[in-house]
């Protein structure tokens, strides 16, 4: 297998988004908000020149190839943050025990209650930058960071997981149903 010299991955910056490129730190600012991530644990380099962030990695391997891809997809996440944002829209399902979610904003966590019938409730950390909205059995996660919206919405998942039970009849829990962009409007997805 021959192996280049140099690889490089070309960002386009759109209008009404600037980037700023110190070292391993990319900073981009939009009409949502500010982002902010260090790259300095990846062996690229990156740099910028006008509308374009390049992103390159010299004599690379395999694995150095798969970083460079890794380190792209990071700043087009952080661009599309802050243009379009993020939503996970979830879905609450329980067969028997009416299961009640609420928010807890001075906590920063999720509360459900009498999940399957338990009496002490069952929590999830909601990270910083993150706005849930529960409305009935739909729960809405947005924010601007990937990140910290899909952990949150990974948070809410895993804090129903059901253990010592067979998965196959014990279906209840709080699932994942859509991910979308801010710009779309929120609520249940519709099926055709």
């Amino acid at each position: 297998m021959a192996r280049f010299q140099t690889l490089q991955r070309t960002i386009e910056v759109p209008d009404g988004v600037t980037v700023e490129v110190n070292g391993k730190t990319v900073k981009v600012k939009g009409p949502l908000g500010t982002l902010q991530e260090d790259l300095s644990h990846l062996p690229v380099e990156i740099a910028q020149s006008g509308r374009e962030v390049q992103v390159s990695v010299t004599w690379p391997r395999k694995r150095e190839i798969g970083m460079l891809g890794t380190a792209a997809a990071h700043v087009r996440n952080m661009i599309r943050g802050v243009t379009k944002g993020y939503r996970y829209n979830l879905r609450t399902v329980y067969a028997h025990f009416p299961v009640t979610v609420k928010v807890d904003e001075k906590a920063k966590a999720l509360k459900v209650e009498n999940f399957t019938g338990e009496k002490t409730p069952r929590s999830a950390q909601i990270l910083d930058g993150v706005k849930v909205v529960v409305k009935g059995d739909d729960i809405t996660v947005e924010g601007i960071d990937i990140k910290a919206v899909s952990q949150t919405a990974a948070n809410i998942q895993n804090s129903t997981k059901i253990k010592k039970k067979d998965l196959r009849v014990f279906l209840d829990g709080i699932y994942i149903d859509t991910k979308t962009s801010l710009e779309t409007p929120a609520g249940p997805a519709k099926v055709k």
